[in-house]
């Protein structure tokens, strides 16, 4: 019996890309959102599976982007100088980011969804009391049942941690952005669903559709760069971020054959995950986007028995 995962992948405000092309999607073979087992989601990707698993249509994840990315990304000239444009601070205050999640989540808990999640992030401080045992670690918060369940966790504190990209924001609760682990967590989606402790899937039994937030056109140029900690901050942030994207593809792929879609067009020209002022150019692009192969493969293979 098919068991069917939506996994989305973190790129900040493209996360609008994401949410237009699932609302064309969902418009072309209406549905299949609510047909899907298990959603996974990265950083802002975490906040559309956490939203979609809410009840969420994707045209309100579209309107959630499009009113309040400039508010999230908005860098008072107060914060600015209190952490010198980003030299001792995170760039942006995490509070409007906060603020809006509240609105959507509430006091909702991860057991109270709709669907099964997995959700990524990155642990600074296991807080161990034990001797030796104190160090940072990946986390994946999930739903399912059992022992190590996080059912009772908040929604709005797991969508807060999964993105608390560093550089960009400051930590939340001793938390940092999924990303740093997996930016797309479609093979983490995969795990969870055929642990026998949680989903309990077979493999063969997976249908997968990954849904990234559009391919940046970015390379550095040069060669033999003499870079230090100054020059590599950001462009290893970003690196990890979007870099990475293709070693979860190239498993996938071969895990799974054409029980595996990838849904990554190129961006015409590079956006940056804290760019408020690319939305609407977010919005064109990803309605342009040519999507018949992917509504093709829903039909004949996400939503086949």
């Amino acid at each position: 019996m098919a068991y069917r995962i939506l996994s989305f992948d973190g790129g900040g405000v493209r996360g609008v890309y994401t949410s237009v092309l699932l609302q064309r999607l969902e418009a072309a073979v209406p549905g299949f959102i609510a047909q899907a087992d298990l959603l996974a989601g990265t950083s802002t990707g975490g906040i559309i599976a956490l939203g979609l698993a809410s009840g969420l249509p994707p045209a309100d994840l579209v309107a959630l982007y499009r009113d309040n990315a400039a508010r999230i990304f908005d860098a008072s000239w107060l914060h600015e100088l209190a952490d010198l444009h980003g030299l001792s601070g995170a760039e942006y205050d995490n509070t409007n980011l906060a603020n809006i999640l509240r609105k959507v989540f509430d006091a909702n808990r991860l057991s109270g969804l709709n669907k099964k999640v997995l959700v990524p992030s990155f642990q600074l401080d296991n807080q161990a009391p034990q001797a030796g045992r104190r160090r940072w670690k990946p986390k994946f918060f999930h739903n399912y049942p059992g022992p190590d369940s996080d059912g009772n966790e908040l929604v709005l504190d797991v969508a807060m941690r999964t993105s608390a990209a560093p550089v960009y924001f400051p930590t939340y609760q001793v938390f940092v952005d999924g990303g740093v682990v997996a930016n797309d967590p479609s093979v983490a989606a995969m795990a969870q669903a055929i642990d026998r402790d949680t989903g309990a899937q077979n493999l063969q039994d997976l249908r997968l559709l990954s849904i990234g937030t559009g391919t940046n056109p970015t390379y550095i140029a040069g060669h033999d760069l003499d870079w230090g900690v100054a020059q590599w901050a950001k462009p290893l942030v970003s690196m990890m971020i979007d870099g990475v994207m293709g070693v979860a593809e190239y498993q996938c792929t071969r895990l799974l054959g054409a029980r595996y879609f990838r849904l990554e067009p190129m961006l015409p020209k590079p956006v940056g995950m804290d760019d408020a002022s690319a939305v609407p150019g977010l919005v064109a692009d990803a309605t342009a986007v040519d999507l018949t192969s992917t509504v093709n493969w829903l039909k004949t293979t996400f939503l086949a028995p």
